[in-house]
């Protein structure tokens, strides 16, 4: 079984080296690695070209954004299972694939899950925060809460059929993706009790007051789009859950 990991970069040089070699270390070898590239100007097109053909498929051209990349690169994919990999983040070892893959050769399932760790960028190994998936159902839509998207592997099929990321989302076309695959189309998925991501923090969903006003107000959108009952009161209730998340640690 095929497996497509996409890989979508804007002016990242000094880490997307990171993202590319916990892939090519994967004992898992049916890969197809994607990486769809904003025409970057820093030097991050040459630290990919570098790579020459280990990297399956790579194209570099202006974008309307983040989920745009996102969708050309679902759109470039032929696997059986995609999943997306950030330009800053990059998997915890080099079995995570192969255990992915085994879940969906072994189980009647659509989607898969997993934990991931945020970590400071200039200490790779210094945890900030767990994100633990495992509280996840999709009850949990209208509260805020999600299973960590860069953990989602799903079957190519799911996108065909329900469709892919919402570009007119600055934010939280991610959260309303699974919320309309997990809740709205009701997708099969299973967890996997393991850390399988690191993040380096300082994304553009916890960069301050006004992206998380942005965020929320989206997460509102995302459930009444799909039909889920939610309110501002329901969806900032999930911050005290964020602050275990740093005890957890």
């Amino acid at each position: 079984m095929k497996i497509s990991i996409i890989t979508v970069v804007y002016n990242n040089q000094l880490t997307i080296r990171d993202a590319i070699e916990s892939i090519l270390c994967q004992t898992y070898k049916d890969i197809e690695y994607i990486i769809v590239d904003g025409a970057s100007t820093d030097g991050t097109i040459e630290v990919i070209k570098s790579y020459g053909n280990k990297i399956t498929t790579f194209i570099s051209e202006p974008d309307n954004g983040l989920y745009d990349a996102m969708n050309k690169g679902i759109a470039l994919a032929t696997g059986e299972v995609v999943g997306i990999l950030n330009s800053d983040d990059f998997y915890s070892d080099a079995f995570v694939v192969e255990k992915i893959m085994k879940i969906f050769s072994t189980q009647d399932v659509q989607s898969v899950f997993a934990d991931l760790v945020y970590v400071h960028p200039d200490n790779l190994d210094k945890v900030v925060r767990h994100y633990d998936s495992s509280y996840f159902h999709p009850s949990k839509f209208a509260y805020g809460w999600m299973p960590a998207h860069p953990t989602f592997f799903v079957k190519r099929e799911m996108y065909q059929k329900y469709g892919v990321f919402k570009v007119d989302y600055k934010i939280a076309a991610d959260y309303e993706l699974l919320v309309r695959f997990l809740a709205k189309y009701e997708v099969s998925y299973m967890y996997l009790n393991e850390v399988i991501i690191k993040m380096r923090i300082g994304g553009i969903s916890t960069s301050g007051l006004k992206s998380n006003y942005i965020l929320n107000k989206e997460l509102i959108r995302a459930c009444r789009e799909n039909e889920i009952y939610t309110n501002w009161l329901m969806v900032l209730s999930k911050y005290p859950k964020k602050i275990w998340g740093l005890i957890k640690k």
